[in-house]
């Protein structure tokens, strides 16, 4: 704070973020001495970037040690792999076609409006931990909605429902596929 004081004339960061100690599965303290340190650019090749950030977000909570290993960034990475199959069937679904920007618009289907609203219960629970800097929190809401309500759920009752589709149908289930995977990338970002 000091510092940030004297070169730039005010305080850098007003609220900050401090994590525990990173530890290995055993409770010892990672250290290059020790043998147990997991080499980030290793973890990036093997499992990926976002496996990476997933898995460190997941991991750090709040006023607790972070225990890290190989096996958590599989974790990461199946996530990862669901996001990259879910935005294929999306964009392969939609094509070129216009969306609505706003689904609230259309005409919902009782599912449409579901994901919706497990949606905004997301955002809303998801804004909340961020505010408390309950990241892993957050990333945890996120991923349980993208994977079981998005992914699991209304992606797949969207592939039944628009295979006899009427034109307004398939429009709503469209937008709301791609609203609701947008809203859901968005959450992630931070």
């Amino acid at each position: 704070i000091m510092a940030g004081h004297f070169c730039l004339g005010k305080t850098p960061f007003e609220r900050v973020f401090i994590h525990g100690t990173v530890r290995d599965l055993t409770g010892k303290k990672m250290s290059k001495s020790l043998g147990n340190i997991i080499d980030p650019l290793e973890i990036i090749q093997q499992y990926g970037t976002d496996a990476l950030r997933y898995t460190l977000i997941t991991s750090t909570a709040v006023g607790t040690n972070v225990f890290i290993s190989q096996e958590k960034f599989v974790i990461g990475r199946n996530f990862a792999n669901k996001l990259w199959n879910a935005t294929r069937y999306v964009l392969a679904t939609v094509g070129d076609a216009k969306v609505a920007s706003d689904p609230k618009s259309l005409k919902l289907s009782v599912a449409d409006k579901w994901i919706l609203s497990r949606l905004q219960q997301t955002i809303i629970g998801a804004t909340k931990a961020l505010d408390r800097f309950a990241f892993n929190e957050a990333a945890h809401l996120v991923y349980d909605f993208i994977w079981r309500d998005y992914c699991d759920w209304y992606l797949e009752l969207s592939k039944i429902r628009l295979a006899g589709a009427s034109a307004q149908e398939r429009e709503a289930t469209s937008a709301v596929l791609v609203h609701a995977l947008d809203a859901g990338l968005r959450l992630l970002h931070p």
